[in-house]
């Protein structure tokens, strides 16, 4: 039996440097709301969950709604707020916590879609048009429930893997 002799160490197997779920809050908030969120970059989850504590302006949240083409009311019905209490509030007034939570929310899911759809423009669309998944309704209209989001993200798992209803 021949012996080989190895010249060279075995080098240990390492990982690749990589930060596991997290996504990336430039494309979570930035995308979304555009130059109004710029203290949200290179935030961390905890970051996020710290802001949306502290609560966010009308202006952000205002922004967000334009970003992904919904009406007041639209927004408003997500919210859970009158269109009426939420005109009310100056753009600089900080808006309840639980609407900064739909907030982040509203931006994980789009931020989402937009990957697996490949467009934003292809996702605002398709969260528009009735779906016989969602027994005719549009995506946009079960977002007034934490588990209409939870729906929403499935298809869209769904989606991603080519598995239709």
């Amino acid at each position: 039996m021949k012996k080989y002799k190895i010249d060279t160490p075995i080098s240990k197997v390492s990982e690749p440097m990589v930060i596991y779920g997290l996504q990336t809050p430039e494309s979570l908030f930035s995308n979304l709301l555009g130059s109004t969120a710029k203290q949200f970059n290179f935030m961390s989850d905890f970051d996020i969950l710290k802001s949306a504590r502290e609560g966010f302006s009308k202006h952000v949240l205002m922004a967000l709604a334009k970003k992904i083409s919904l009406t007041l009311q639209e927004f408003a019905n997500i919210m859970h707020i009158s269109e009426r209490t939420l005109q009310r509030y100056d753009d600089n007034d900080i808006i309840k916590t639980e609407y900064a939570e739909k907030a982040v929310e509203l931006a994980r899911l789009y931020t989402r879609g937009e990957e697996v759809f490949g467009s934003l423009d292809k996702f605002k669309i398709w969260m528009k048009t009735p779906i016989h998944v969602f027994r005719g309704e549009a995506p946009v209209s079960l977002l007034d429930t934490s588990i209409g989001f939870d729906m929403v993200f499935k298809e869209l798992g769904r989606i991603e893997h080519g598995i239709f209803a």
